[in-house]
């Protein structure tokens, strides 16, 4: 019965019948990791999180970064506590489908992180990207100190600046929040099945 039930409850995962949640591995928001240099010293982690339509294919997209040590993706910004899938999905929820970065900033910087962000998604479209459209599909970045804060809006001023879009940003810069933690199945959802990416350019 022990064996039959695991799978019954592996089943119903895959099908998105049942949810799970946790913080996403690591420190909590706002702090730092730390791992060990070749010299035996340390570097500590920082944490990133963005939200740029599917969440699929933007943490496909970090995930091909050097320095980027780990992602999961989930959902931040809402009023609801232990958010599923498909709560997000009601679009009652206020929810974002957002990825969230661990990364050494001795091998990429937060400004790095940011260009790959607005390059690989359209910042103009308010609830929606490509065919898929929700409030859970916004551009944001929530970060995570006010050095991050200072550095996503210096950056979307510049980005204003040069013209390279023709309508207004729309990307929402606020603060971090509670990330809940996707379900398994969605972690990584590209990778497993041979993909690179999803995004519509």
């Amino acid at each position: 019965m022990k064996v039959a039930s695991r799978f019954l409850v592996v089943a119903l995962l895959a099908a998105g019948l049942v949810w799970c949640h946790q913080d996403v591995a690591g420190p909590k928001a706002g702090s730092q990791a730390a791992t060990a240099n070749k010299d035996g010293g340390s570097t500590k982690m920082e944490k990133a999180t963005f939200g740029g339509g599917c969440f699929w294919g933007v943490e496909a997209t970090f995930r091909q970064l050097q320095g980027v040590t780990a992602t999961a993706v989930g959902y931040e910004g809402g009023s609801l506590a232990h958010p599923t899938y498909r709560d997000v999905c009601s679009h009652t929820t206020g929810h974002a489908e957002v990825v969230q970065v661990e990364y050494d900033p001795r091998q990429v910087t937060y400004e790095q992180l940011l260009d790959v962000f607005w390059k690989n998604h359209d910042p103009t479209t308010r609830n929606r990207q490509g065919p898929d459209v929700g409030t859970q599909y916004r551009s944001v970045v929530f970060y995570h100190s006010p050095q991050q804060k200072e550095a996503a809006l210096a950056f979307k001023e510049s980005l204003t600046k040069s013209g390279k879009f023709r309508r207004p940003i729309v990307t929402e810069i606020v603060p971090a929040g509670t990330f809940w933690r996707a379900e398994d199945y969605h972690q990584q959802y590209l990778e497993k099945r041979g993909l690179s990416s999803c995004h519509i350019h």
